[in-house]
């Protein structure tokens, strides 16, 4: 019986092999979409006056590099009518201001002249609690052999208050993150948790939590359901919803921007696992 299943798997195995074959689809490809990445962080400690903005445009599906958008007028407006100029170093796509002044519940509005159509986006500047202590587990999760790190920051009981959590670690190819929203701890210590089973001693772990608008609560909620897999992820599933930022096209309507402005104060803490 052992000998019929192994030839049984040889011949499969070629067979799929044979017929391996390098099928190109002719895809559709819509126009290129400008795609705007202008996440202002006023970390504390620092005078937030450092800024970067980075514009791509949706490309080909085939694509291997994401397409910049250079020669773009971009500047941000606050409410007193002082502009910020983000200058492009050249050919990147990425515009810098060195002059930016942060201002906690300022209303800024961000314009971006690109390839003759203007957009802009409105947004204010969000406070943020520090993050008051990291609390290591090494019982965490389902099973209880997992690392499990919960950091605590204190809420501000006089608002609603919405909260961006980022994690960066060696273990992760990319940042994790999580929206937090006070709707059932409002004025309490509050906490997020970041859990592992191939955290270890010794690993650097770095926590950031940014103060965010409900708007862009909403928006990243949706982000980060698409990326886990919660929408549309099964069979059964709604599919999920398109994501649509502020950003909106003043000259085509139609033709709106990929991507998001928000701009928040940062507190960042590092934690090396024991």
């Amino acid at each position: 019986m052992k000998n019929i299943k192994y030839i049984l798997l040889i011949l499969t195995t070629f067979f799929f092999a044979s017929c391996e074959e390098v099928i190109d689809v002719d895809l559709n490809t819509a126009p290129p979409r400008l795609a705007v990445d202008a996440s202002i962080d006023w970390v504390r400690g620092t005078d937030g006056s450092e800024q970067k903005i980075t514009l791509t445009t949706t490309g080909s599906y085939y694509e291997n590099t994401v397409p910049v958008a250079s020669g773009a007028t971009v500047f941000i407006t606050n409410s007193t009518s002082t502009v910020f100029d983000f200058i492009e170093i050249p050919g990147t796509g990425e515009y810098v201001c060195t002059n930016f002044e942060p201002v906690i519940g300022e209303t800024y509005v961000l314009t971006i002249v690109y390839d003759g159509e203007t957009y802009t986006a409105s947004e204010k500047l969000f406070p943020v609690p520090e993050i008051a202590s990291i609390v290591q587990d090494n019982e965490g999760g389902f099973t209880g052999d997992n690392i499990e790190l919960r950091y605590y920051f204190q809420d501000d009981g006089a608002e609603n208050n919405f909260y961006l959590a980022r994690v960066d670690t060696n273990i992760y190819p990319f940042p994790e993150y999580g929206a937090i929203k006070d709707e059932f701890e409002q004025g309490n210590l509050m906490s997020a948790i970041v859990s592992d089973e191939d955290f270890k001693a010794g690993d650097s772990v770095d926590f950031k939590l940014y103060g965010i608008s409900e708007r862009y609560y909403n928006y990243m909620s949706i982000i980060i359901s698409m990326v886990e897999g919660g929408a549309g992820s099964g069979p059964f599933q709604t599919p999920p919803v398109n994501a649509r930022g502020n950003i909106v096209n003043q000259t085509n309507e139609k033709n709106f921007a990929m991507g998001y402005f928000r701009l928040g104060e940062v507190d960042a803490s590092n934690y090396v696992i024991q």
